[in-house]
């Protein structure tokens, strides 16, 4: 998600709190959130997803492959 698109939300917010929004801001504001939850969510699956950990036996499990999913098609 890029900055113009943050701060195309943090306008709405504070024009909500200001003003009020009509119906189309509403419906944009929304649409504006879910698509940036969405990308935190990618963000994180991708950051957890390239977790490995070494075992006390000195194996190295990757978590992504085990729990992710990852190279799983």
């Amino acid at each position: 998600m890029n900055q113009d698109k943050i701060d195309r939300i943090n306008a709405l917010y504070h024009k909500s709190k200001a003003t009020g929004l009509s119906e189309e801001e509403k419906a944009e504001q929304a649409a504006l959130r879910k698509e940036y939850i969405e990308s935190i969510r990618g963000s994180l699956r991708g950051n957890l997803n390239s977790i490995s950990i070494q075992e006390e036996d000195g194996t190295v499990t990757d978590l992504g492959k085990k729990y992710g999913k990852v190279g799983e098609e």
